[in-house]
């Protein structure tokens, strides 16, 4: 007969055997340094984590630098947060989205600008963590050349975390990245006419 009891006890064993296994995982992970995170694919939030990642660093006191990359526009929520923590440095670089701006020369001038601030904070050990929020792009649009950029990551501080945002991350700088994770799209409130909302989208 199935009681609870006999529930109960299966669970605990599950959970016993479960703990060994992470234990064992944590255990044999012993190298501190740097990582690499690569947050891509077609759904929402990608940019949400990394400024999440943001405020985790802050919290341990990491100084903290961000460029973005395509955005344009000033006084997001986000940047109205961090800009206020004096740990935090906030480069809003990009010419806008290129369906908008509709002019490539531009773009990638503004991307190699962008990539000139990004490259000077892969070299300063002061930062903890660089955050290169929907790089991905200029490697799309062939605005960067992806050699050189993870030149530049495999040469930063051994203890400088990087997390590097955007859809269609090529498999090089994949490869390069201890962390890939793909935000995958189900659903989204934007094609069923919402607009982009303050604290949500904005």
């Amino acid at each position: 007969m199935n009681t609870i009891a006999d529930r109960d006890e299966r669970h605990a064993r599950a959970m016993a055997r479960k703990k060994q296994v992470v234990d064992s995982a944590i255990a044999a992970a012993t190298e501190d340094r740097g990582v690499i995170v690569v947050l891509t694919g077609n759904g929402k939030g990608k940019s949400t984590s990394a400024f999440g990642m943001v405020a985790r660093a802050v919290g341990h006191g990491l100084k903290v630098g961000v460029v973005q990359f395509v955005k344009s526009r000033e006084g997001t929520g986000e940047e109205r947060f961090f800009t206020r923590h004096p740990e935090v440095q906030w480069h809003v670089l990009g010419a806008g989205f290129t369906w908008e701006t509709q002019n490539r020369d531009r773009d990638a001038a503004a991307a190699r600008h962008a990539w000139a601030v990004a490259r000077e904070m892969l070299q300063d050990p002061g930062l903890g963590l660089v955050v290169l929020d929907e790089m991905t792009y200029a490697f799309l649009y062939d605005w960067l050349e992806i050699d050189d950029v993870v030149a530049a990551l495999e040469n930063r501080p051994r203890r400088q975390h990087v997390v590097i945002t955007g859809r269609h991350a090529p498999n090089r700088l994949r490869e390069a990245a201890d962390t890939v994770a793909e935000i995958n799209d189900v659903k989204h409130a934007f094609r069923a006419g919402i607009r982009a909302q303050r604290g949500i989208d904005l």
